[in-house]
């Protein structure tokens, strides 16, 4: 039976007839930063701008001609991919999406599957989607194709690691790898184990949907109880069986969360400084190189920047979370006295580089007190110290609830 790698180096060989390596490339911004070699493996510039095409190619290419009807149940990259492939390989394939998924998403896999690929709209959360598309192979003797939790996806998933080895010319030292559901980790941990056993790694999951932390720490897959869906790429609340499989050796150590606000920061940052769109769950390798600096100094480390499909509409929170988490931009709930001069009052307490982005009366909850919500932008975070200060002094009461998630997902 051939090795893991050599099956591998098959599924990379077979997807150039649909691409070309996707590029890795030295990114002398974050190499200067980090006093390291920062490469970023870019799977952003896939033709579908992510690497789910890899493995939905790597298990259809398996079963053609046998197959001729593929299903899968996706809002994003997954669906994405697997429509490119049924267009590859001239089959039919049913993509199961969320109701709520964007329009922008529907129609793009609608374009990648130029005909061969028939969205159907069902459930109002995944969960619902994913069973009836379950559902719907059972009916039709169709072939489902898991987003991660199979061993051929993850086998195509693997090509990242051919290719990022063959482009570098030598083993690096440090991989950095997203983790959502595992697909990705779990194929290029057990290439790399054996092409470079030497390579270390370090593995990144989204803090609101650490379903890999969770996993190591009960010693097998756990459902989360509750996710953050905005780094949607990467946002699973249970990691794969097989994936799992294959990482339960890992150290937990080198599995860390990144924070959803700390993320945007890092997408703006790509975006401003480099010019290079990232989706929340593209960015995840980037984010974290901060908090193992003193693991990467003087050494040659590879991001894999796994997904650039970013609706430009998403912009506006993007950019407020960062703010929020720079502690550029704070929001209070301030009780504002009933009084002619109040107002005037309260402005004379903003620094001059203090500009109010919001300012709303929420309720009258006394006859000479209102509540007002209110937001505030300075161009340092220095400023919030001083102003709560001369609150404080001037015996005004307020809440600072930026980071309050209750009250912001409400009234923010």
């Amino acid at each position: 039976m051939d090795s893991f790698a050599a099956r591998a180096r098959a599924a990379e060989s077979a997807l150039r007839a649909l691409f070309p390596p996707t590029p890795l490339m030295r990114n002398d911004h974050l190499s200067a930063r980090h006093g390291a070699e920062i490469w970023l493996k870019r799977e952003d510039l896939s033709p579908v701008r992510s690497y789910k095409l890899r493995g939905a190619f790597n298990a259809m290419r398996k079963r053609v001609p046998g197959a001729a009807h593929f299903v899968c149940a996706s809002a994003g990259n997954h669906a994405q991919g697997v429509a490119y492939a049924c267009r590859h390989f001239g089959v039919r394939g049913t993509v199961f999406m969320p109701v709520t998924t964007p329009q922008q998403k529907i129609d793009k896999t609608r374009m990648f599957g130029n005909g061969t690929v028939e969205i159907v709209l069902t459930g109002d959360y995944f969960d619902q989607t994913l069973a009836a598309a379950r559902a719907y192979c059972a009916e039709r003797g169709a072939h489902f194709l898991a987003p991660f939790d199979d061993p051929d996806v993850i086998e195509g998933q693997a090509s990242v690691a051919v290719e990022l080895m063959e482009q570098l010319g030598r083993a690096p030292d440090l991989v950095v790898l997203p983790v959502g559901g595992g697909g990705l980790s779990a194929g290029v941990t057990a290439y790399l184990a054996e092409a470079a056993p030497a390579t270390r790694f370090v593995f990144v999951e989204p803090a609101g949907g650490a379903s890999l932390t969770a996993a190591l720490a009960a010693g097998a897959p756990v459902t989360l109880p509750r996710v953050n869906s905005f780094v949607d790429g990467a946002a699973v609340a249970r990691v794969g069986d097989l994936t799992f499989a294959a990482l339960r050796g890992i150290d937990p150590a080198d599995v860390l969360t990144a924070p959803e606000d700390r993320i945007c920061v890092t997408m703006l940052e790509m975006l401003n400084v480099e010019g290079i769109v990232l989706e929340p769950a593209g960015a995840l390798a980037v984010d974290v190189l901060p908090a193992i600096a003193d693991r990467i100094a003087g050494r040659t480390v590879v991001c894999v920047t796994s997904g650039g499909n970013f609706d430009f509409e998403r912009l506006p929170e993007v950019k407020e979370r960062a703010m929020r988490h720079a502690g550029l931009k704070k929001y209070f709930i301030l009780r504002m006295p009933q009084r002619p001069g109040a107002l005037r009052e309260f402005l004379t307490m903003l620094g001059p580089d203090d500009d109010i982005a919001r300012f709303e009366y929420l309720k009258k909850s006394a006859r000479n007190f209102g509540s007002v919500l209110i937001g505030i932008e300075a161009k340092s975070a220095d400023s919030f110290p001083a102003l709560t200060a001369r609150l404080d002094a001037a015996a005004f009461s307020y809440r600072d609830i930026t980071g309050d998630e209750t009250l912001a997902e409400f009234l923010i």
